[in-house]
């Protein structure tokens, strides 16, 4: 296919030997299959934030520190150079969480290089080597869901032992290879201890998945492993060798009323964004 434009300059410095074809458009990112140093890898090229769909940006981006003063003066007076530097931090999160959480063993692409708006990354393929299906376009067992679900809890678990949560884990941004699950998507990740929001996000981001595999192994929609795995975070008693039951007893202190209202916004919010994903799936 005709290289595109922001592909161009991967190919003229032999990042990239040939590009095959477009994988997908998403909401932040294009991906496309390309052939790099005699390998199959798919490049996402980063949309700019005037093209990005993606919602409440700010959100996410809270919590992440800038050592320069002069980027950070920049950032907050959204000046033209302020903002090139917002878009390098939001690229160079979804590296640095990819790379952090490599090491940490979870499951994610490997990366390869990040330049002028693009990622160079592994490309997900099943036992077949085609592309791996995400998780919404896939059946399994009641065995295999509840199987993949301890797995998934696990990559969770290791994600917040490293401080990081997700912010937009779903069916739709996870991949399913002949070994299991593949978590992708991470421009959005968020510091658990530096971001407002991120129990909010992170409770999400369970309850998604939780919601998913019940689907096929309805017993998990009784489970409450947002909370327990939260609580224990909190606690500092989390570590990667916890071992999850999925109960948790609320505590016997009245409700406040505020904070059930703010999860009734974040359920209807959540449910919102669980269909509009999935319209968009259906148009790609």
């Amino acid at each position: 296919m005709k290289v595109p434009k922001r592909l161009q300059p991967l190919v003229d410095d032999g990042l990239i030997d040939e590009v095959l074809s477009r994988l997908m458009s998403g909401k932040e990112a294009d991906i496309f299959i390309v052939r790099s140093r005699g390998e199959i890898r798919c490049a996402k090229v980063y949309k700019d934030a005037m093209q990005r769909s993606f919602k409440k940006a700010a959100q996410y981006q809270e919590g992440r520190k800038v050592r320069n003063g002069r980027r950070a003066r920049a950032m907050e007076k959204r000046s033209s150079f302020g903002r090139k530097q917002q878009e390098e931090i939001w690229q160079n999160a979804e590296v640095d969480a990819l790379t952090r959480l490599s090491k940490a063993g979870v499951r994610v692409p490997d990366t390869y290089v990040c330049i002028d708006g693009v990622l160079l990354m592994e490309l997900v393929t099943d036992d077949e080597g085609d592309v791996a299906p995400r998780l919404n376009d896939v059946t399994m067992s009641e065995e295999q869901a509840l199987e993949d679900h301890e797995v998934m809890m696990h990559y969770i678990v290791l994600m917040l032992c490293e401080g990081i949560v997700h912010g937009d884990l779903s069916e739709f941004n996870v991949l399913l290879d002949e070994y299991g699950p593949v978590i992708i998507d991470l421009p959005q990740a968020v510091d658990a201890a530096a971001n407002n929001n991120a129990q909010a996000m992170f409770a999400r981001d369970v309850n998604n998945m939780t919601r998913y595999y019940s689907e096929f192994a309805p017993q998990l929609s009784q489970t409450r492993y947002a909370d327990e795995i939260w609580s224990l975070f909190e606690a500092g008693e989390l570590t990667s060798e916890t071992e999850l039951t999925g109960v948790f007893e609320d505590s016997n202190e009245a409700a406040d009323v505020d904070s059930v209202i703010e999860e009734i916004k974040a359920a209807f919010a959540e449910e919102q964004d669980r269909l509009e994903r999935i319209r968009t799936a259906a148009e790609d």
